[in-house]
């Protein structure tokens, strides 16, 4: 059964040709010009890519440092205890802890943040919440930068606070990342675009065969999908150096 829209969203899709691809900067002005809601909509890139997830060697999992951020509060858990506890506190993560911290996990199903970062030590411990926090995307992992010595936890959480955002593809072979809000001013959102871009290319993995990125497109929340020219976008990141 098809779904039905309202008279907000098929307006915002008039505006769209949806049989073109545009050019990052049109994307960009039009998914602004489409976002409808009564709330500052997050403006997202989905990217198609060629690989096939079934295969360990064509994974993409990275990181890219949004310079203007995703307009989004983040909340870092961080699990560390003596000199990294003290450390992490310090930098300004908003929940730290050890085993009590683990067992508030286990037993009251606690997600109440964005982003988890663990030091070495207790990656042992902290292993046994797999079941609950790998399927939310919140396992720390030292691929992301998220498994880390107490030396370098303030410069990871200032990061993270900062607009460090993780990516990674699903089944499907689909990436979905947030790039700023709706609020932000064309230039912010193509600086975040590039960047992001800059570091899906830079994640390509050895046994990705053929065209790598297949195709982008932007959205803001409930907006309309807008496809945006793979190459133009891939220039973007280029021009952006």
């Amino acid at each position: 059964m098809a779904q039905k829209h309202g008279k907000k969203y098929l307006a915002a899709v008039a505006k769209v040709d949806l049989s073109r691809h545009y050019t990052p900067e049109e994307a960009v002005e039009l998914v602004k010009e489409t976002s409808y809601t009564n709330f500052d909509a997050t403006v997202e890139a989905h990217l198609r890519l060629g690989i096939d997830p079934r295969h360990a060697d064509q994974q993409v999992r990275s990181t890219a440092s949004l310079p203007h951020g995703t307009g989004k509060q983040v909340r870092v858990l961080v699990f560390a205890q003596g000199e990294g506890e003290l450390r992490a506190r310090e930098a300004g993560a908003d929940i730290v802890g050890g085993d009590e911290l683990i067992q508030r996990i286990e037993k009251e199903n606690f997600l109440d943040f964005d982003v988890a970062v663990a030091t070495p030590d207790m990656m042992g411990k902290v292993g046994r919440l797999g079941r609950i926090l790998g399927r939310r995307g919140l396992m720390p992992n030292p691929k992301s930068g998220t498994v880390v010595q107490s030396a370098d936890l303030p410069r990871v959480i200032n990061e993270v606070k900062r607009g460090k955002v993780e990516f990674r593809n699903d089944k499907t072979g689909l990436l979905h990342v947030a790039i700023g809000k709706v609020s932000f001013s064309k230039e912010q959102i193509l600086d975040n675009f590039a960047a992001l871009m800059e570091a899906v290319k830079a994640a390509k993995p050895s046994g990705a065969k053929g065209t790598y990125i297949k195709s982008v497109t932007l959205t803001s929340t409930m907006g309309p999908g807008i496809k945006v020219d793979p190459a133009a976008a891939q220039a973007l990141s280029a021009s952006a150096d």
